[in-house]
């Protein structure tokens, strides 16, 4: 299967908003999640840089694109509140 075969199938799916972790995570909600996010990323860019290659950088690169999505639903969460009296 392809890119091209793939593309059409994700975007028929709809956004469900779900943050999917590799582990459980200590702490509350979305900072605790991307701080995991964040730690996954830095080690699998340490691993790319000890042992060079393409599976070791789609590691790094997938790894990235999480802790950059958990990154995403924190700035959202975090979007100010208007409230009207």
């Amino acid at each position: 299967m392809t890119t091209k075969d793939i593309h059409p199938l994700l975007e028929d799916l709809a956004d469900t908003r779900e943050v999917v972790i590799r582990r459980v995570v200590a702490g509350d909600g979305l900072p605790a999640v991307w701080r995991a996010a964040a730690q996954d990323a830095r080690l699998a860019y340490a691993g790319w840089c000890t042992a060079p290659g393409a599976r070791a950088h789609a590691i790094y690169l997938a790894a990235e694109d999480q802790a950059d999505a958990a990154l995403e639903s924190l700035h959202a969460d975090a979007e100010p509140r208007v409230l009207v009296a």
